[in-house]
């Protein structure tokens, strides 16, 4: 286990820790929270033994191995397989090992080196480090293409599956859902829900946390308090604790008021001198309780619109890109007042290509926008670098949006106002360079605030948002007068504001006819079909659309939900016709589209068969080798290597063939 123990531990003038101890036990599931630089990076670095305590003791076992996602970006033109195979050490010391037996021809060292290789997984691991990039939403064809090739968020993936492929003891994972969509989000849940040594995740995902942990460390005020249970719990179990604490320092107040009010009476009257004296050294004893403070409550709310149009904005075939290459193609939609809309789709589909085309960051390519009298927009870049200058303070920036925006206002009223966005003092002035990136996000929230928008285009707002600040949004938009579009990986947002889902897939934007479960399960089976190689599921979409619809021929309709009724006051039927020769044709056509799908399938079985025949032949001739007595010791070291490579290659082909077989039947099943 892990033990801190009256630990203090300073970066700069900064106190990080101030004698705090907590114990972490083998195998549990930490969610580590606290507010936007309270030190939780910090602690990771005093676990990893990139930092030192000033003071106290850290006790970890010596045997333990750490995985972590390394923070810099790869640079490497080695493959994406090859590079999350790099994560596994255990793995690469067994190669390098028997690489250097091989060469020296030692036979002993050959055989320790297999048995090592074994232990490390090695014969699956290709497919484990596979299965990985998958999960994270890697394509087949990306699984060997350069990391090089890859865009910066998705080499941050590479490094989150290298962490993920080193078995380790340990396991730290700081924001591992930052650039993550949904159906990787899902999958990491549940690759972590599964990890069985001790895993201390930092994150701003409500429901991440809620699913993977149940331990709650919280770092506040340079303490860590331990809570048993997710962070909803660890809410609940907060909110119970500050109550008595409340009710216990205003019951001190109370007592020590009315000791005070008999010290001050009495302390000057000869006859109640003793017992003033006996109270002025009950005072003195008294353990003075602190007051109750939640410096990590904020709030704010949005201005009410000056108008609302109906609709605020109309699509007509527009098309979303970049130059001459569109990316999002003719949508026709509307947007109504108050709408709550969530735009759904996995990534590099165009979701912020379309945001950033109706805030006017983007010309349209084609077709037509047409915006309501009185449209203002309030637009959050998801890289809010976009619209900051970095040399200018928060003031200022205030400042100037007064007067280029509106509405204008003196410089006292715009310092009051970003004082509610927690901007006081010189902070005011501070070069925005230098502030956070939760900083950052609530500086660009200010400005939404301050310019009454009736519609929020709103880009990954909460990337660098602590958990308090994301609630705090979640309020602010529920309250919010206008209507809000909203791009997010965050499931707690999505599902607390929106009330209804756009899908962009496949260069179109879709209605889409459910919640967020029924989007991960639409995913889900998405990324089945893929990995069959059958064509993709259509989302589920509003009734009324689906009734809007051309109706298919008498011949092909499709039942309506009264038809079991029907059926059953029916009499009984005579026996089926003779299908008809279309419905022969058809299912003829059926039967060789099924077999064209499975024949690549069944080839590999039939040579991995073959394969296995050989493998087995040779496996009984080297044994018959070993038997002899009259073998010399080379000759038995060179049996040994190629015993093993037989074993091994066998191993590997038969979970090979079982993967294969499980494939063949579920799609027979399917047809």
């Amino acid at each position: 286990m892990i033990t801190l123990r009256n630990i203090t531990l300073r970066r700069g003038v900064k106190v990080v820790l101030q004698a705090a101890s907590v114990v972490l036990q083998p195998g549990e599931k930490v969610g580590l929270i606290g507010r936007n630089g309270a030190g939780k990076s910090s602690l990771f670095s005093l676990l990893a033994g990139r930092l030192h305590a000033d003071s106290g003791d850290v006790e970890i076992p010596p045997r333990w191995r750490i995985g972590e996602v390394a923070q810099e970006m790869p640079e490497t033109d080695d493959g994406a397989t090859d590079f999350v195979l790099q994560g596994d050490l255990p793995l690469q010391q067994a190669q390098a090992a028997l690489a250097a037996a091989e060469s020296s021809g030692d036979g002993h060292a050959i055989a320790d080196a297999h048995l090592a290789l074994d232990e490390a997984g090695a014969f699956d691991a290709r497919s484990r480090a596979e299965a990985l990039l998958l999960g994270l939403g890697f394509r087949i064809e990306q699984l060997n293409a350069a990391v090089n090739s890859f865009s910066g968020g998705w080499r941050m993936r590479l490094q989150l599956a290298r962490a993920l492929m080193c078995p380790a003891e340990l396991l730290l994972l700081d924001e591992p859902t930052n650039h993550l969509d949904l159906d990787a989000l899902v999958w990491l849940d549940a690759w972590l829900k599964r990890y069985d040594g001790l895993l201390v995740v930092i994150s701003h995902d409500r429901e991440s946390l809620d699913a993977v942990t149940r331990v709650t460390v919280h770092l506040d005020d340079a303490q860590l308090t331990r809570y048993g249970g997710n962070y909803s719990a660890f809410e609940e179990m907060r909110a119970e604790r500050l109550t008595l604490a409340a009710a216990s320092y205003s019951k001190q107040q109370e007592r020590i008021a009315h000791l005070q009010r008999f010290i001050d009476r009495f302390k000057a009257k000869a006859s109640k001198a003793k017992q003033a004296q006996s109270r002025v050294k009950a005072l003195a004893r008294m353990e003075r309780l602190a007051p109750v403070l939640t410096a990590g409550d904020f709030s704010f709310e949005f201005r009410e619109p000056q108008s609302l149009p109906n609709p605020m904005l109309s699509f007509d075939g527009l098309v979303c890109g970049y130059g001459n290459t569109p990316i999002v193609s003719g949508v026709n939609r509307s947007v109504l007042a108050g709408q709550r809309i969530g735009i759904l789709g996995a990534n590099g589909q165009g979701k912020s290509t379309l945001v950033k085309t109706i805030a006017g960051t983007l010309p349209p390519l084609g077709g037509r926008m047409t915006a309501g009298k009185g449209l203002v927009i309030g637009y959050f870049a998801q890289q809010e670098l976009d619209v900051l200058s970095l040399d200018d303070g928060p003031l200022m920036h205030m400042v100037r949006l007064a007067r280029d925006v509106g509405p204008p206002a003196r410089e006292q009223e715009l310092r009051d106002f970003l004082g509610r966005f927690r901007f006081t003092g010189e902070m005011a002035h501070q070069a925005v360079g230098s502030l956070s990136g939760g900083e950052k996000a609530r500086l660009v929230l200010a400005m939404l605030v301050w310019q009454r928008p009736n519609l929020l285009l709103l880009d990954e707002p909460t990337n660098h948002l602590d958990l308090t600040t994301r609630e705090a949004l979640s309020v602010a938009l529920n309250e919010f007068e206008g209507t809000v579009m909203l791009v997010s990986h965050d499931r707690a947002l999505l599902r607390e504001t929106c009330d209804e889902f756009w899908l962009v897939t496949r260069g179109g934007v879709l209605p889409f006819d459910g919640d967020l479960d029924d989007y991960q399960k639409w995913l889900l089976d998405v990324s089945r079909a893929t990995a069959r190689g059958l064509p993709p599921p259509e989302p589920p979409r509003p009734a009324a659309l689906a009734a809007a619809a051309p109706a298919p021929r008498a011949t092909a309709a499709v039942p309506q939900p009264a038809a079991p009724a029907r059926r059953e006051q029916r009499t009984p039927a005579s026996p089926p016709a003779p299908a008809p020769r279309d419905d022969r044709k058809g299912a003829k056509q059926s039967r060789a589209r099924q077999a064209e799908t499975t024949r690549p399938l069944r080839v590999e079985l039939q040579h991995i068969d073959e394969r296995l025949a050989r493998l087995g032949e040779e496996k009984s001739e080297v044994e018959a080798l070993l038997s002899q007595p009259t073998a010399q010791a080379d000759d038995f070291a060179e049996y040994g290597r190629r015993l093993a490579h037989v074993q091994a290659e066998t191993a590997m082909l038969e979970e090979r063939w079982l993967y294969l077989q499980s494939e063949l039947e579920a799609l027979q099943a399917r047809a």
